[in-house]
């Protein structure tokens, strides 16, 4: 059964733009993960300081293994864009 990852982000003050970059050029990484069925990346309509990641992957061992993976200092250099811990639950369809 496949396993739905919603991650909500909200951006630093005035880092709106950068952060929605940065979450820009996350998507080929994650689609191209394995395990990885679709991904998008969604604004806020009326608070653009505010996004959405929405995953659709095979497991949730799938999601965690990608993330894992990812590189360490590349996400350590985003920090300073993010107002907020992002935050991001599994849900079954």
């Amino acid at each position: 059964m496949s396993i739905v990852r919603v991650n909500e982000f909200t951006a630093a003050a005035q880092k709106s733009a950068e952060l929605y970059a940065f979450l820009k050029a996350l998507l080929p990484y994650i689609s191209g993960a394995e395990g990885c069925l679709s991904c998008e990346l969604l604004k806020h309509n009326e608070h653009a300081e505010q996004f959405m990641i929405i995953e659709r992957w095979d497991c949730i061992e799938s999601h965690q293994l990608a993330i894992t993976n990812y590189p360490q200092d590349d996400m350590q250099a985003a920090m300073s864009l993010f107002g907020a811990a992002p935050k991001g639950n599994y849900y079954k369809l």
